[in-house]
């Protein structure tokens, strides 16, 4: 039988593209091809939950009993700028010391009384001479308390950012010492002379009353724990010092939060198409995955127990001129100098600390930790986190956060918590419920994990603040 027309063209078409053999094309469609698990690219190592110690909980609370202390506010009074202009709300005023307790009538008094100032980079705010008659707020940018050493050179006392107070005529929650007060950065502040403050007293001596009691508690006493007495070196049989060690009445209690949703798969797709991947085991592993990612963003970000809340103010560190360098890291380490165990950076921050290492020539070192290579500043590494914000978002004026901390229940650190034991637990504090199958034949399940994070003391945890990432410099 004679070939028809069109098998006589295909088959020249054929010969003219010289195939000989059968096509990969057409051959691929009697094959099986090798398939992956779904890939995710919001998966990232979470080395804080790797990193961190965890510990079991009863109840679903975790309570830190401390030594008592002369607690001294939170030190930082929040001002808000609104076209160049400060001001604070009368409530914050309460973060100082002296006016813990006073009548919101009396604050707004005080507050209305704090005048609003702008200076630029390199300009003296208040001298060394008159800082026993002036209270200052910074409300936005730096300002650097400076003096004379001893042997005529300048020194640094503080280098100090937004919130922070400085002064005499108020003792702040924390004490600064005084100095010239200069501005590092354009900064706007509020300042109160005593001359105001004596208008104040004058129309409510009640408010001279408190202020005085105020500073006599607090040169007699002042802030933080007090020493312990013992008696050392003594001959003979003296009366030895009686004492005891008082606890808070009200301990903090950290409850724990959870993280949840419900994975829902209808039932002919988890029928038909479960091979060679299960689909509601992938549907749960993806959603797991989410939620720890969730997890470790709370874990830093959370404004209650997160630990870019937690950080005490006497542990916050501003950068001396933008970028992490390592003079900024080294005041870091001098605040969390007991056992530090890493330091947590955005990738970029990580990446804007080395270009300062290199441009100073003093490359840091690594170190190789389960399995992954860190960079490590004075042996403690450098941990990549991208949970940590980024005021900006990724372009060039991006501002991040650096933590450093200390971790583990017997070092008085940083400890995650958690709650073992839960119904249908797949992990430690994880758990997947089945919620049934609904009229549509869709199967529903509830994923849960319960978790916190805790600061045992402040010491365990610092933060190098207003971290600048779009410096770049030129070797040539």
């Amino acid at each position: 039988m004679l070939p028809t027309s069109e098998e006589r063209e295909s088959l020249a078409s054929a010969l003219a593209d010289g195939a000989e053999s059968l096509s990969v094309t057409a051959a691929r469609t009697l094959t099986t091809t090798t398939k992956t698990i779904p890939q995710m690219q919001e998966i990232t190592p979470r080395w804080v939950l790797s990193l961190l110690p965890w510990v079991p909980v009863e109840a679903g609370t975790y309570r830190v009993n401390r030594v008592k202390t002369v607690l001294a506010g939170e030190g930082k009074v929040a001002a808000v700028v609104d076209q160049g202009q400060a001001r604070v709300e009368p409530q914050r005023l309460r973060a100082l010391w002296p006016l813990r307790e006073m009548e919101e009538a009396l604050l707004g008094r005080l507050a209305a009384k704090l005048v609003s100032r702008q200076a630029e980079a390199g300009q003296v705010l208040v001298s060394e001479e008159e800082m026993e008659s002036k209270f200052c707020v910074v409300a936005a940018g730096k300002v650097e308390l400076t003096t004379t050493g001893e042997h005529g050179k300048r020194l640094q006392l503080a280098l100090i950012g937004p919130g922070d107070c400085f002064g005499r005529l108020l003792p702040a929650g924390c004490p600064r010492p005084a100095g010239t007060a200069t501005a590092v950065t354009a900064c706007t502040f509020l300042t109160l002379d005593r001359a105001d403050l004596e208008a104040v007293v004058a129309e409510s001596p009640e408010v001279g009353v408190r202020l005085s009691e105020a500073v006599r508690a607090a040169a007699r006493s002042g802030p933080g724990p007090h020493p312990l007495p013992a008696l050392s070196g003594h001959d003979g049989e003296p009366d030895l010092p009686e004492m005891h060690v008082a606890y808070e009445e009200e301990p903090q209690e950290y409850p724990l939060s959870v993280v949840q949703n419900i994975v829902r798969v209808h039932t002919r797709v988890s029928d038909l198409y479960g091979s060679p991947h299960d689909q509601v085991r992938e549907q749960l592993r993806l959603s797991i995955e989410g939620i720890k990612e969730r997890q470790e963003w709370e874990l830093i970000n959370n404004p209650s127990f997160g630990l870019l809340a937690n950080v005490a103010p006497g542990m916050r560190v501003q950068t001396r001129g933008g970028p992490p360098a390592p003079d900024d890291m080294d005041e870091l380490l001098s605040r969390v100098w007991k056992k530090p165990g890493f330091f947590l950076a955005h990738p970029r921050g990580i990446a804007a600390f080395c270009r300062e290492c290199t441009r100073r020539g003093v490359p840091p070192p690594t170190v190789s930790m389960h399995g992954c290579s860190f960079v490590t500043w004075r042996g403690v590494p450098l941990v990549p986190c991208d949970k940590l914000p980024v005021q900006g978002g990724n372009g060039p004026a991006g501002r991040t956060s650096l933590l450093l901390m200390r971790v583990g229940e017997n070092e008085q650190g940083v400890v995650g918590l958690h709650q073992p034991g839960v119904p249908d637990e797949q992990s430690p504090s994880l758990s997947v419920r089945p919620m049934g199958i609904d009229r549509k034949a869709i199967a529903s399940y509830l994923v849960s994990l319960y978790f916190s994070v805790a600061v045992l003391a402040d010491d365990a945890l610092g933060a190098l603040e207003n971290v600048e990432l779009g410096y770049f410099h030129d070797y040539a």
